[in-house]
């Protein structure tokens, strides 16, 4: 996610791994001299994938039935004919009886947070449940949603003015925001009709906040490195933040994952001088040096604990006298019982601490382990995969925490090497294994729990494939094949470039670099470098087993302009189907795909948008040489048939989060900082007021819609 605080683009991969572009060199040097010349490196790259002209979709029958929504830079959600819209919920909107609804002026208090709709609505997840309370996955008409709360939309959102200026921060202000990130939890339920509406006062409706307590599981629950004075065994911590992507368990839970913490940790100058080398390694990695400030200056409100602990400096004389360990605390995966609202979230550490995009399961196949996928969101950045050792038991569903304690708490984590003929393999992470132990002379890793605290040194030391910023994954359903948006990066140069510092050449998995005009609201320009409109990878593992150790990749779609040159619009998109900066990525219990945009590169022709598609399948594609003269492996065109634009939003906003019901009649999504480039004074946008009144004097909110069709028959198909 890109947003106006904290710089997820920054880059702290400093390694110095082999890129894509190095093995590609390699290898293309070797075959010129066994082959005879680079003009069978096509043939012999397109033999090696089993690539063919005409491949499979494996879709299952299923056809996109609507008409594609043009591009537009209306302030609404524009959907096809035929479908409707409402508000679930937004910003503020009381979960319980008792608070006031929202008036629109940041008169709320901050201890009403606790039970009032949070910010910054993004990924999310629809649990069906039987009348009894109880998970019931293929329940459409009743159910349990929960909804991500990223960030404070700072222009306007929560506060009567906006934030107060200032080098410190008001106290009042900064406990709102708090409590207005996290998770909420409510109960949904079908109206007459397929549309939804939130049971305000349910039993089951619940806030997890930056300040609720959460404990720590797994290898690293009580490491030194977890140890605080909030928890000076290092067992458990208070709060989760920034969440961003989400996953599900197979048992009904929910998984929130915790990205951006940055925004909210500080580190003063002259720490380095109080920390052993060790940790200045891990601290600068994870991109937290000293004398750094944190955007949202938390730790700047005042003396109490709630404030205090967002400052990651040393002050006392051991962990349990401050806070030098709170960036450990961030960055998990975090599992969530939404239909027991007792239950104490779990931090499950198994599963290590990177800025976690998402955790995406494979389908749970019985006798078989779990497999979960992620993206660590920064550019040069990894994907990674967590194996379970425990094997998939049917008889767990609905069994809580305790289930995820047993299929969460312990496994494997591997990391993505892509290779430049289209194979891969996925490395092992573990303590005592690939050179991971106390003689390793870059990091001396002292345990498996150090492993995934600092699994970014872990996977550098291995050499895995550095990506650009890997976003949101999604699993097909109906064929095992894994998906992964690479949203965009600024930072590529030129093949024929001499690289500084951390700048990317393409390579075969990130292929282009051109330059796109960008005109801005003003009328001036600018021109994006690099690669500004992005791509969706995807692989399919070894022998149809979501845990092997290989696999083989093709890139699914090239974003881009349709009046790009061929290079550039790899994918063949026209006008239908254009679009940039895939960032949000679902698949659709039918086998349909959902592809969202969070865009800064065609948002002068057209607001952020999802395109519904049609997948096909790993190898039904071709080589293909791309902008800047790289060759890669691309999957097959897109068509009006396979995909195209089902809806575009309104202005300033960036399209996230996506679930659909099981019998597929009824379509969420989120809404997430409409009007972001305005102010109180000069507002840019009044959605969603504008979605139904048309009003131009309401302050904006993120918000949850409901999308369904007005026959009542099947979203998209």
């Amino acid at each position: 996610m890109n947003h106006n605080t904290y710089d997820d683009n920054e880059i702290v991969n400093s390694s110095s791994n082999l890129h894509m572009a190095d093995l590609m060199a390699i290898r293309l040097s070797r075959r010129q001299t066994l082959k005879g010349g680079i003009g069978l490196t096509a043939t012999t790259l397109l033999g090696g994938l089993g690539l063919t002209a005409c491949g499979g979709t494996s879709s299952g029958g299923l056809k996109l039935g609507f008409a594609a929504v043009a591009k537009n830079k209306l302030d609404v959600v524009t959907v096809p004919e035929g479908y409707q819209v409402s508000i679930l919920h937004a910003l503020g909107d009381p979960m319980t009886y008792g608070e006031e609804s929202w008036k629109d002026n940041g008169s709320e208090t901050a201890e009403s947070y606790n039970r009032r709709i949070g910010d910054g609505h993004d990924g999310m997840y629809y649990f069906g449940m039987s009348d009894t309370g109880v998970y019931q996955a293929e329940r459409s008409d009743r159910g349990l949603l929960c909804v991500n709360h990223e960030y404070v939309v700072q222009p306007y959102g929560l506060h009567a003015n906006g934030i107060t200026p200032g080098a410190t921060r008001v106290a009042s202000e900064v406990e709102k925001e708090i409590y207005a990130h996290g998770v909420s939890v409510v109960e949904v339920k079908r109206n007459i009709g397929y549309d939804m509406s939130m049971v305000r006062g349910s039993k089951f409706n619940r806030r997890v906040t930056s300040a609720t307590e959460i404990s720590f599981s797994g290898p690293a629950k009580g490491s030194t490195q977890l140890k605080t004075k909030f928890s000076p065994d290092g067992t458990k911590t208070r709060g989760t933040n920034n969440n961003c992507a989400n996953g599900y368990t197979p048992w009904g839970t929910y998984l929130t994952c915790e990205e951006n913490w940055l925004n909210v940790v500080s580190r003063s100058a002259g720490d380095n001088a109080k920390r052993t080398t060790k940790e200045v390694v891990a601290l600068n990695r994870y991109g937290l040096p000293e004398n750094r400030k944190s955007p949202y200056l938390w730790d700047t409100a005042g003396t109490d604990d709630l404030f205090v602990r967002w400052s990651s400096s040393v002050t006392g004389t051991t962990p349990a006298e401050d806070y030098r360990n709170i960036a450990n605390t961030f960055g998990w995966v975090v599992e969530i019982d939404p239909f027991n609202t007792t239950s104490t979230p779990a931090k499950r550490t198994a599963l290590a601490r990177i800025n976690h995009e998402g955790a995406w399961p494979a389908p749970a196949v019985v006798g078989q382990p779990i497999v979960i996928y992620q993206g660590d969101d920064a550019r040069n950045e990894y994907i990674y995969k967590f194996v379970s050792k425990a094997l998939w038991d049917a008889k767990d569903v609905g069994g809580g925490m305790a289930v995820g304690a047993k299929y969460l708490d312990e496994g494997t984590m591997y990391v993505a090497k892509f290779n430049a003929d289209g194979s891969g393999q996925w490395i092992e992470l573990a303590h005592g294994k690939n050179g991971l132990d106390a003689n390793n002379t870059s990091y001396a890793f002292e345990d498996q729990a150090d492993v995934l605290i600092n699994i970014r040194l872990a996977a550098d030391f291995v050499g895995a494939t550095k990506m650009d910023r890997p976003e949101w994954g999604a699993v097909n359903p109906l064929n095992g094949e894994a998906y992964m948006t690479l949203t965009n990066n600024s930072n590529r140069v030129p093949a024929s470039a001499t690289t500084t510092g951390t700048q990317l050449k393409p390579d075969a998995a990130n292929p282009r670099y051109y330059e796109d005009t960008y005109t801005n609201s003003d009328g001036s320009s600018k021109v994006n470098k690099g690669n500004p409109h992005g791509h969706i990878i995807r692989w399919k593992e070894d022998a149809a087993n979501q845990a092997a150790v290989k696999f083989s990749w093709d890139i699914y779609l090239f974003g881009a302009e349709a009046t790009a040159t061929p290079d550039v619009n790899l994918s063949g998109l026209t006008a239908v189907n254009d679009f940039a900066s895939p960032d949000g990525l679902y698949f659709d219990p039918r086998g349909m795909l959902w592809i969202q945009t969070d865009d800064g590169a065609y948002t002068d022709v057209t607001n952020c948008m999802m395109l519904a598609a049609v997948p096909g399948r790993v190898g039904d594609g071709s080589m293909a040489t791309a902008a800047g003269g790289t060759t890669t492996i691309k999957g097959a065109n897109a068509t009006p048939d396979t995909v195209r634009r089902f809806l575009v939003g309104p202005k300033d906003c960036e399209i996230t989060g996506i679930a659909v019901t099981p019998d597929g009649k009824t379509m969420f999504f989120n809404v997430q900082h409409p009007g972001e480039l305005g102010s109180i004074a000069k507002p840019t946008s009044a959605w969603p007021d504008s979605q139904v009144s048309g009003s131009s004097i309401k302050r904006p909110r993120s918000a949850t819609v409901v999308v369904t069709r007005k026959d009542g028959d099947n979203i998209g198909a």
